[in-house]
């Protein structure tokens, strides 16, 4: 889509899964939707996020503080109870023989141990520190700099208006809620994000698990072998 600039929005989840990166890879600039109210029960992936344990699926979750009253992703505390210390034993217990491990330990550790108790910019440094590894040229900005009130649809419209897109790439459920007529209205292209089929070895299973956090594949295939295998491998077509 030659000078169609494309736009992304999504919260800034935990330690993403690979679509969720590739989301970003197919942007021009993608927005980190930080401006929004949290749920109020349970957990989300703003969060917690899966990770291979021993071939089965399991969390790994930030606890966080939550208001009875309305709560915005950006606004939403950290509770420091020792979460990061169990988070690095059980990804030291579950990817240690993995073979890229002892390559991105310390860079994915010390990414966890990042001091900042806003669930929002904790998230978005991880997310953002991934990105230039993997050599993205996306440019990255928050929804809460534009301070738009405009609420569902109407909200993701204008801010793809704010940054000049042409272009809302829309995560693949997004049609179950978006009004596609406001955006053909508007003059914005909706499209919807795909990660193309891709599986690598794991370690600890046989049967590939899908959906895990980004830092599985980094353990297990590195850096390298995703931008080659998933980035590259797929240029030809990329938006």
């Amino acid at each position: 889509m030659e000078n169609d600039k494309i736009v992304g929005i999504h919260q800034p989840n935990f330690m993403p899964w690979l679509g969720y990166f590739y989301k970003i890879w197919q942007s021009d600039v993608f927005v980190f939707l930080d401006d929004v109210q949290i749920i109020k029960t349970g957990s989300s992936y703003t969060n917690r996020v899966e990770i291979n344990n021993n071939g089965k699926r399991t969390y790994l979750t930030v606890p966080i503080k939550k208001s009875k009253d309305f709560s915005l992703i950006n606004e939403t505390r950290i509770i420091n109870n020792g979460w990061k210390k169990k988070a690095l034993k059980t990804l030291q217990q579950n990817y240690s023989k993995a073979d890229f491990f002892n390559s991105y330990k310390d860079f994915i550790f010390e990414l966890i141990s990042f001091e900042n108790d806003n669930l929002s910019e904790y998230n978005i440094h991880f997310i953002t520190a991934v990105s230039q590894k993997l050599d993205f040229d996306t440019n990255l900005v928050k929804s809460s700099d534009f301070k738009i009130e405009a609420k569902s649809t109407e909200r993701l419209i204008e801010l793809v208006k704010k940054v000049e897109g042409k272009v809302y790439l829309s995560g693949s459920g997004g049609d179950k809620y978006q009004e596609k007529e406001m955006f053909d209205k508007n003059g914005i292209k909706l499209i919807y994000n795909k990660l193309p089929e891709f599986q690598y070895k794991q370690i600890k299973t046989d049967e590939f698990i899908p959906g895990l956090s980004i830092i599985d594949a980094i353990f297990n295939i590195g850096f390298e072998g995703l931008k080659n295998e998933l980035f590259i491998k797929n240029e030809k077509d990329k938006l």
